[in-house]
């Protein structure tokens, strides 16, 4: 696992030991930030179900003004902490379960990287909690990897469901929060 683009391009990341986290494939990854390449620079990111901070240092790399990552294994914590080290400040790491979290925050983020487990049913969740509770900012980006067969509502204004992205057994789902008031 390593950075792919960016300020810390090669640098390699520690992997969670635990079993049960799954790192995103470097090939999904670059896709992801070919999908944000122009809506990084100076934004606010939250990685959501951050694992090893992969997806948040990444962001970082490319710009994000800063990253808060929740996890709620404090030993996946302590990784995200050493894999993000080089970002300094601008690395934020919350020790939470993900939607307890989602349910209590009253900050909001100009883009969102969601990666839970899969077949958890736990995007479906963070994602209905991010919308409900409109923690995206007008013209942000919520970027949602999860399995092919994971069927997720189409959400309400200022939400929608931009583009599906297909990659064998996974997808991504690119939702954008519509500038101006929702009627």
């Amino acid at each position: 696992m390593r950075i792919i683009a960016g300020e810390a391009r090669g640098r390699k990341l520690k992997p969670v030991p635990e079993e049960g986290t799954r790192p995103t494939s470097d090939r999904v990854k670059e896709s992801m930030f070919n999908i944000l390449q122009f809506h990084l620079e100076g934004r606010r990111v939250l990685d959501l179900f951050a694992g090893s901070g992969q997806l948040g240092a990444e962001a970082l790399s490319r710009g994000a003004r800063e990253c808060v990552f929740v996890e709620q294994s404090g030993a996946a914590a302590d990784v995200i902490r050493e894999n993000t080290r080089f970002f300094g400040k601008r690395a934020e790491v919350r020790v939470a379960e993900a939607l307890r979290w989602l349910e209590g925050v009253s900050e909001r983020f100009d883009v969102v990287l969601l990666d839970p487990p899969y077949r958890s049913r736990l995007a479906e969740k963070a994602l209905r909690l991010l919308f409900e509770r409109d923690l995206v900012n007008p013209g942000g980006f919520v970027l949602c990897e999860c399995a092919k067969e994971t069927d997720l509502q189409e959400p309400q204004a200022p939400y929608c469901l931009q583009k599906i992205y297909s990659y064998g057994n996974k997808k991504l789902m690119l939702y954008t929060r519509q500038t101006g008031d929702a009627t």
